[in-house]
């Protein structure tokens, strides 16, 4: 029997292995804001209000290293962002911090950017389009993976909010 059509993944927690570097990326650079520490070793941010979207410790990985390439884990963890106008956003402030893309792509569904976090973590930064756009051929989705106009949509970072 298949999970209700309404269950979501609510939150990722990532070992870190310096938490004031790992909280300064997710506050300062992607924008969340810290609604609680646990002691020295551990925070939790959020967006809206929320309890908590991302948890960051140190508990087994003080000072440790990013596992190296070729290993398993966690390939990214996906920010979803409201509108297009949002993750242009993200993307420059991403930019501007000296953070660099490990990618940016198209894949018909949705727009993304690629990076990693101060540890080596994977994130993806995107947004989605509406369903009536996804790429449906004889009622199948085909997804893809073409280059994203990563030009255009920083275009757009500077625009004021609609009204």
């Amino acid at each position: 029997m298949p999970a209700h059509p309404e269950t979501r993944i609510g939150h990722v927690h990532l070992k870190v292995a310096d938490l004031e570097r790992a909280v300064r990326f997710y506050r300062d650079v992607l924008g969340f804001e810290v609604t609680q520490y646990f002691g020295q070793s551990a925070a939790f941010l959020s967006v809206g209000g929320y309890h908590h979207h991302i948890g960051l410790n140190t508990w087994e990985s003080r000072g440790g290293a990013a596992p190296p390439h070729g290993t398993t884990g966690l390939y990214h963890a996906a920010i979803l962002f409201p509108s297009r106008l949002e993750l242009a956003r993200a993307v420059k402030r991403v930019l501007a911090a000296g953070v660099s893309l490990t990618g940016a792509s198209d894949h018909g569904v949705s727009e993304a950017v690629y990076l990693q976090d101060p540890d080596g973590n994977g994130l993806e930064l995107y947004v989605d389009r509406p369903r009536s756009a996804w790429p449906f051929v004889n009622g199948e989705l085909r997804m893809g993976t073409a280059p994203l106009d990563l030009a255009g949509l920083l275009a757009l970072a500077d625009q004021p909010d609609a009204p």
